[in-house]
């Protein structure tokens, strides 16, 4: 089959009919899931071991069969193969029918787990969660449960589309290296090492050691922290390892490569995003009322997780004799804390954030208000008028449930493959502010070779339009960029890079017009 490709469309041609090898994958998919489909029914499997090892490899194989057959004889990289006219890239019926699918077994998985057969009061499993109990004795010696359930099929998921994803990308070093990246970090640091510690110590609570605070929003909690020091020196440890990882190694890292060192390479829902996803990246909205939206959501849902768990921390510490800190102390720290990032940002960065400093400011002013009615008004078991637990529980349902698993990654067909990444994360919203103050990170463009094709917008999954700043020969330093680096990927004439280098004999971004206008002799002569 010749290589050449022909076609002078941008937009690419109409879909074609599924390959051999796609409808082989598609069967072996499809099988795979109606044994899983079967046991959600309780539908009697003998051996369920067995049973289970089919479904699992004939849902990984059946993937990679009919990735392969995609994309063998195709040139690497996007190549716009029909997005826009196929109904499940393009928010037709069948991407309804797959985000209505997710969504529902998000709902079931979340919050009714008996139905999928979770024992409860000592009963033994059934139905799905049963059929997974020899695997979940096998790792961490205890029956399954929809966590469990969950884990696997999620890590299966990151496993085989991230082997679609590289054949897809095979052309480019990095989209390689950090899709290799994500699929180890889900497998080993949260799947395999959380379920091996399971077993080696019972009594540990799940910890699945690349999610950092206030991802791991339930870290603070006292029944999560007095679970770990029950633990000796190993709980300790794991304590301390969590908040030096927001502390300490998150500033470090981002600082030397931006936000993508986590979103891009290490976090789980980034890595289902990307692969798993990356179907669906094109359908971003790329709207500057989304842009809006995205800011004042993101940074909320973060005042929101730093005033729960402040005030969470608050309700325990008591007079100080069981914990190293008392109620004032702690609360007056924060404050202190708050209050010195603040008037840095403030004084050095007020007029280059222009607008998002005020919106900082009204951030903070909320934070500082909390924290003085945390004062007067919360006590053991309240939290500014609210039991603690409500609010707590109340947190984890909104953040942690509804929108990070049902709409975050049920809508992938609708609206996106990192909607909960941009409009819902905390975690991201630390770290695109850590990236935007003070990171040497940045995509670096040459609007002089920008031919306006607009694949860098389009394939940009964070909702970025990248091609003006191409057109304007501008870095782009964007508090919600990721750094997945398809942007670059897809540009047919190498406008983009992404660079971390010292930012000393940086291009000024003001002095630039179609990328002409730059002494580039003198930069080099500098060196």
């Amino acid at each position: 089959m010749s290589r050449v490709d022909k076609s002078m469309s941008l937009a690419g041609g109409p879909p074609v009919a599924m390959k051999t090898g796609q409808k082989i994958g598609t069967l072996l998919g499809l099988f795979g899931l109606g044994i899983l489909t079967l046991a959600t029914f309780n539908v009697s499997l003998p051996n369920q071991g067995l049973w289970l090892s089919l479904a699992l490899l004939s849902i990984g194989v059946g993937i990679l069969v009919y990735s392969k057959s995609l994309y063998k004889d195709t040139l690497p990289g996007i190549k716009n193969h029909g997005v826009w006219l196929k109904s499940i890239s393009n928010r037709g019926f069948w991407a309804w029918v797959a985000g209505i699918s997710l969504t529902g077994f998000y709902i079931v998985l979340y919050f009714f787990a008996e139905l999928l057969g979770q024992g409860s009061g000592g009963a033994e499993n059934t139905g799905l969660i049963g059929l997974f109990d020899p695997l979940s004795y096998a790792l961490k010696g205890q029956p399954a449960s929809q966590w469990f359930v969950y884990g696997t099929l999620y890590t299966l998921a990151i496993l085989a589309f991230g082997i679609k994803f590289i054949w897809k990308y095979r052309h480019n070093t990095y989209e390689k290296i950090r899709t290799g990246s994500v699929m180890f970090f889900q497998t080993v640091f949260a799947f395999l090492i959380p379920e091996i510690m399971a077993r080696l110590n019972g009594d540990l609570p799940y910890y699945d050691l690349k999610n950092v605070w206030p991802l791991n929003y339930y870290l603070f909690d006292q029944w999560n922290v007095d679970a770990l020091l029950i633990n000796g020196s190993f709980g300790l440890t794991l304590l301390i390892w969590g908040i030096a990882s927001i502390l300490v190694i998150t500033p470090i890292l981002t600082y030397r490569y931006g936000k993508r060192w986590y979103c891009s390479w290490v976090c789980g829902c980034g890595g289902l995003a990307e692969t798993a996803g990356d179907s669906f990246r094109q359908l971003s909205d790329k709207s500057r009322m989304a842009w809006r939206v995205e800011r004042w959501v993101v940074h909320s849902v973060l005042v929101f997780a730093v005033v729960t768990t402040t005030g969470v921390i608050h309700s325990y510490l008591g007079d100080g004799s069981k914990y190293w800190f008392s109620q004032s102390t702690f609360l007056i720290s924060v404050g202190v804390v708050l209050t010195l990032i603040f008037g840095l940002i403030w004084k050095y960065k007020r007029h280059e954030l222009k607008k998002d400093a005020r919106y900082g400011a009204i951030g903070y002013l909320v934070i500082i208000l909390a924290l003085i009615g945390l004062h007067f008004s919360s006590t053991t078991n309240t939290l500014l008028l609210f039991q603690t637990h409500e609010v707590r529980s109340t947190y984890g349902f909104l953040i942690g449930s509804v929108f990070s698993g049902v709409i975050g990654t049920g809508f992938y067909p609708i609206f996106g493959n990192r909607v909960w990444c941009r409009m819902g994360c905390p975690m991201a919203a630390i770290l695109g502010l850590q990236q935007r103050l003070f990171s040497k990170f940045r995509i670096t463009t040459n609007g002089g070779q920008c031919i306006s094709c607009g694949n860098c917008s389009t394939y940009c999954e964070m909702g970025i339009d990248v091609r003006a700043y191409a057109q304007k020969g501008a870095n782009i330093v964007r508090a919600s960029c990721v750094g997945c680096g398809i942007c670059s990927a897809v540009c047919p004439r190498g406008v983009l890079k992404l660079e971390n280098a010292d930012t000393k004999g940086r291009i000024n971004s003001k002095d630039v017009l179609l990328g002409n206008d730059v002494d580039l002799m003198a930069l080099v002569n500098q060196k």
